[in-house]
Formats: C-alpha cells, structure tokens, sequence
C-alpha cells in the first residue's frame, strides 16, 4: 500500500508541472482585442506558427540535432569497430580520454570554439551548432557503440568475410542490424544531449539561426506572455517524445544488453 502511494506521488511529482504547462499553453494568459484573457483554445500554438522567427527557430533545431545524430553514428560506428577488434597502445587510454572531453565543461571551449568557428563562417548556423556537438557526443556514442560491438562474437565477422562480404558490405548487411539496439541507444542520447544543450546554441547563434531553446528564452520579456511560452515549450517535448516513440523497441533491448 505504501509503494503504490508512493508511485503515484512520485509520479504526480513528476507529472503536474507538464499538466500545468499544456493547460496554460491552451490559456490566454494575455488579453487582446479578440482574445479575453483566461480563454481557452489554440491562440498561442496559431501565434506561434505565424511567427516567422519561432517558426525558423523550430526547424533550426531540428537541422541540428538530426545532422549531429547522423555524424555522431556515421563517424561514431567505425570508430567504436575498430576500438572493440583491433588491439593497439593506448586504446583503452584512447576511449577514457574521449569520455574525459566529455564531461569537460562547454563554457571552457567557448571562445576557442567561437574564433575558430567564425573563421569558417559557421556561426549563425545550425550546421556549426551541429559539428560542436558532435565534439561533446561522439565520444558517447563510441562508447556505447563500442560495448555492443565487444558483445558480438569475432567469429560473426570471420564469417561473413569467409562468405565473401567486403567491409561495406559486412557493416550494412550484418553488423547494424545485429547492433540495431545499440545504435538506437546511442542515437537516441545524442538527440537528448544535443537538443537541450544551451551553451554552444546560445554563443554560436549571435544574430540568426537560433534554435528552440533561445526562442524560448527570447520570448521572456517585461510582459511575457506565459501561454505562448508553454505552447512553444510544448513544441519542444514533440520531437523528443517522437524520438522515444521510434526507437522504443531499441531502446528497450538496449538497455537490457547493457544490464
């Protein structure tokens, strides 16, 4: 009786700050001509959409965190290949000083990152926000990808070298799908990591190109209108439940491998 009590204030815990934000992204928090404030209906998600700026902002982070996803897995899968079936000095080094970049704190590489970046004219761009990412999550996508692989027998390639595959071949016909679980895993902390980061979106995007979360942030004014927050806050939870939705059935097997 106690757990069941406690599962479901845990889970009202959880929940009722989410409940709140879609009844208020219903609610007119700010009278107009048209609208009396306390309204309920889509004003603020129809506000949003005519916004050129929100909208822009909308499809900036998607750019982003899909072009981060697929190099993280692109460059990410042969990389954790070779670290789980070749032997050389420091490989283990190797893979512990790329989880160590991780964790290193985004606002110590800012500046760095910004000159070199503004070189290149990537500032004010998804793609940039999308490469510097890919320096923060690549290592974690190694690493999880590495474990998977580990876990597959060498005899599973012996095989289908002796059958004949190439190395494109073997990679696309055998070893993705057997690690499918892995690789959604992997994909789907990749997405996360990258669509909340705040750091690199807010000193990469200057004067454009600026993701959801700094349209958010743009939003909060002397008279914010609060309904329209929590609507385009809303907006921003869609692509990651859409993200959990497609590759659930990875994930789950994925984290049982892992255990």
């Amino acid at each position: 009786m106690i757990r069941h009590v406690g599962v479901v204030a845990l889970a009202a815990f959880i929940l009722l700050p989410l409940v709140q934000a879609i009844i208020l992204s219903f609610t007119a928090t700010l009278p107009t001509d048209t609208v009396a404030e306390g309204s309920l209906g889509l004003m603020n998600y129809r506000d949003i959409l005519a916004t050129p700026e929100l909208r822009a902002a909308m499809v900036n982070s998607l750019i982003y965190v899909l072009l981060n996803v697929a190099l993280c897995i692109a460059f990410g899968l042969p990389a954790a290949y070779a670290l789980a079936r070749y032997r050389f000095t420091g490989d283990r080094h190797f893979l512990l000083t790329m989880l160590v970049f991780r964790v290193t704190p985004p606002v110590v590489l800012s500046l760095p990152i910004f000159i070199l970046f503004s070189k290149f004219g990537l500032v004010n761009s998804p793609v940039g926000i999308a490469l510097v990412h890919c320096l923060f999550n690549l290592p974690v996508a190694i690493w999880i990808l590495e474990s998977f692989i580990r876990a597959v027998p060498r005899e599973f390639d012996e095989t289908a070298f002796l059958d004949g595959h190439t190395g494109p071949s073997f990679f696309f016909r055998h070893l993705i799908p057997q690690i499918a679980p892995g690789i959604g895993v992997a994909a789907f902390f990749c997405f996360i990591f990258s669509w909340v980061e705040v750091v690199f979106a807010r000193i990469l995007t200057v004067t454009g190109g600026k993701p959801i979360t700094m349209a958010i942030q743009a939003m909060f004014s002397f008279q914010t209108n609060i309904g329209m927050v929590m609507a385009m806050t809303c907006l921003s939870l869609v692509p990651g439940v859409a993200m959990i939705w497609f590759v659930r059935n990875h994930l789950a097997k994925g984290f049982t491998l892992r255990a």
